[in-house]
């Protein structure tokens, strides 16, 4: 009886640092990888160039991350699971929400200069939900006294793959527009670009941050990527020159020439325009890599017929999964040394002003994280999550901890807006964010432990 009582105490004497080790050391694995990355990519000693760090990016995003989703979402999915996890997708909208509130709130405090208004919301509220997610979990399961169970990696990796599909929509639609030129900004570019010719911008004097988490993103570029497309319909041109914006045809060919037959059919104009709005949406871009292998893996998690005949020790496709599995495990520690190289070219010049940089970096990685806790935890009050799973909570509370995406900085290329303020704020928060991670991991532990 003593002997079990004193093994008792000894716990309850060593859990605290066991939890705070268990929070910290993960993070430390990931910050030295990234640190070799930077080391490697440093410019003035360029040990490894720069061209092979756009080719690892691109192997990360068209095959190991596709293979890391395929394999751990196939094996962890059900036709129950689907109905389970139901609250992993919402939960990034959620937090997209919450966020967008949160950056209208710095930008009314922190007063960007007016072209960055919208920049200013979604920097703040658009977060990395996939590749820095997939470092954190796959470096906290590595340890041995994580609190997630043997299943810890496993799982871990199939709920943050199940969110990946909702992040892909957001990104092509409510990002890319929010994304777009601001109007008056769009017409000083195009005075100046009449005198100063701007460099041609090739593929070895581009920041890697432009392709460090979707390569060839910039290959989407559309007709009207670049300019301010809904501005220009929804508000009135009439007092632009034409030179500056050129005619949007709005009107529908209709085959009759009777006027009042063409007054019936035509739409009203409003919904007209969001037709138009919506057919120079790039959402037919989703079905990338990652957002294949993630259908895939649904499609055969869900069958069970199929899922035996690919997964498992016995199954007839097992030499497939095995080597999909070994491709798999070079993706974490690929992304870490990109993100290193991305932070080895230092931050760029930015006219967003430094009290909104530190008002975005705090609303972030400070503010969100403790919304996001208070949003996870009623969630669970309300019996909206899978009752008793650790690491389904920690997933849902790292969605609002994380830095602002990195994939902000390509669509930032795309649009022809706001990239060296881009490229610096996201280099500024994910220095921040080293410590940020550090502090709300170990708070999250201690929550989950509750469980």
């Amino acid at each position: 009886m003593s002997g079990l009582s004193i093994a008792s105490v000894d716990s309850k004497i060593t859990s605290p640092g066991e939890d705070l080790l268990s929070a910290v050391i993960p993070l430390m694995k990931l910050l030295c990888v990234t640190v070799i990355g930077l080391i490697l990519a440093y410019p003035r000693t360029q040990i490894v160039p720069r061209a092979t760090f756009r080719l690892l990016s691109k192997l990360v995003f068209a095959l190991f991350l596709p293979c890391l989703i395929f394999i751990h979402l196939g094996q962890s999915i059900t036709l129950k699971n689907v109905a389970d996890w139901w609250f992993i997708p919402v939960n990034v909208l959620l937090s997209t929400f919450i966020g967008c509130i949160l950056g209208y709130f710095v930008a009314i405090i922190c007063r960007p200069p007016p072209q960055f208004f919208r920049f200013t919301i979604i920097m703040t509220a658009f977060g990395n939900t996939g590749n820095l997610p997939l470092a954190i979990v796959g470096s906290v399961c590595h340890t041995s006294h994580n609190p997630f169970g043997p299943d810890c990696q496993r799982t871990g990796y199939a709920y943050v793959s199940f969110a990946q599909w909702v992040s892909v929509i957001l990104v092509y639609t409510f990002v890319y527009h929010m994304m777009e030129p601001p109007l008056e900004y769009y017409e000083i570019v195009e005075e100046e670009a009449e005198i100063q010719e701007l460099p041609p911008f090739n593929n070895i004097s581009r920041p890697l941050l432009v392709e460090a988490e979707w390569p060839g993103i910039e290959d989407k570029e559309t007709e009207h990527s670049k300019t301010p497309f809904i501005a220009r319909i929804f508000n009135s041109i009439s007092s632009l020159s034409q030179s500056t914006f050129p005619d949007i045809d709005l009107t529908e060919e209709v085959g009759s020439s009777n006027p009042e037959s063409i007054r019936c059919l035509a739409e009203p104009k409003v919904v007209r325009r969001i037709r138009t709005v919506a057919e120079q949406t790039p959402i037919q871009h989703i079905l990338q890599p990652p957002t294949i292998a993630s259908l895939l893996a649904i499609i055969v998690g869900m069958v069970p017929q199929i899922k035996a005949f690919v997964f498992g020790y016995d199954a007839p496709l097992s030499f497939i999964t095995d080597s999909l599995e070994i491709l798999a495990g070079a993706m974490v520690p690929s992304v870490l040394l990109i993100l290193g190289g991305m932070l080895a070219e230092g931050p760029n010049e930015s006219k967003l002003g430094f009290t909104t940089t530190i008002g975005i970096t705090v609303a972030r990685l400070l503010v969100l994280p403790l919304l996001g806790i208070g949003v996870v935890a009623l969630a669970d009050k309300l019996d909206l999550l899978v009752a008793g799973d650790k690491m389904y909570m920690f997933v849902l509370l790292l969605q609002y901890t994380t830095p602002s995406a990195i994939l902000l900085g390509a669509i930032a290329r795309l649009r022809g807006y706001a990239v060296s303020e881009a490229s610096a704020l996201l280099f500024w928060q994910h220095i921040f964010a080293v410590f940020s991670l550090s502090v709300y991991v170990f708070i999250y532990f201690n929550l989950i432990s509750y469980i």
